[in-house]
């Protein structure tokens, strides 16, 4: 693949998708987008649940993962002991414990995305293949969840490597997290901070965005082998 499409892969998928799937106009449309709100509603708590299982299967503790009611939260909450319904964002693990262990760190932020290896890229194609606008909707928050985390999972991933290096490994605390936003709002408040830090920001989410990219690369080479070959008009 040459790299300009390697790069406007999952763009090209996307829209190529879309011009297959939209064969009855405003009615193909509305269904995409149904299935897409659906897909979401289902992939939300499942994501949470396996940054939990990617946590305990690493050897780490989970305390406590909250889960908005609106994606089945109380339901959750009933049948898991760490789960609580309610939380400010539509899902989080907010209490868990590596022991320590940054392996366990990102096994458990990389978990949920297995998703996007599998059936995720795989089943997007495969219904725009179909021109099935429902299930393509429905695939597209599994397959681009790469891209949709650039600002909270990938970003801590991509913090995890670099507050291994020096200088950055003096600040895990400080850059390590799963919000780009809110770990810009605190570097913002502080003023006696060396600029390596705001370095040390930029250079993590830039690492996100290649983890992203390598996610979705290697999705697609599972669909390909799989008999699903990126999406033609």
């Amino acid at each position: 693949m040459r790299p300009l499409a390697a790069l406007t892969a999952p763009v090209t998928d996307v829209l190529n998708g879309l011009d297959r799937c939209l064969t009855r106009g405003v009615r193909s449309l509305a269904m995409v987008f149904v299935g897409m709100l659906a897909g979401w509603w289902v992939y939300v708590p499942v994501h949470e649940l396996l940054h939990a299982a990617g946590c305990l299967a690493a050897g780490g503790k989970v305390s406590r993962l909250e889960i908005a009611p609106a994606y089945g939260g109380t339901l959750f909450a009933q049948l898991l002991p760490f789960v609580v319904a309610g939380s400010e964002y539509a899902g989080r693990l907010s209490g868990f414990d590596t022991h320590g262990s940054d392996w366990t760190y990102l096994a458990t932020d990389l978990a949920p995305f297995v998703l996007t290896l599998f059936p995720g890229v795989w089943l997007l194609r495969r219904a725009a293949g179909a021109r099935k606008a429902l299930g393509f909707g429905a695939a597209l928050p599994f397959a681009l969840a790469p891209f949709l985390s650039l600002t909270g999972d990938a970003y801590e991933i991509g913090a995890i490597a670099v507050t291994r290096l020096p200088p950055w490994s003096r600040w895990p605390l400080l850059l390590r997290g799963d919000d780009l936003v809110q770990r810009i709002v605190e570097l913002a408040r502080r003023s006696d901070l060396p600029a390596a830090t705001w370095a040390g920001l930029a250079l993590a989410a830039l690492l996100g965005v290649v983890w992203a990219f390598l996610t979705w690369w290697a999705g697609d080479a599972l669909a390909r082998l799989l008999g699903q070959a990126p999406v033609r008009r």
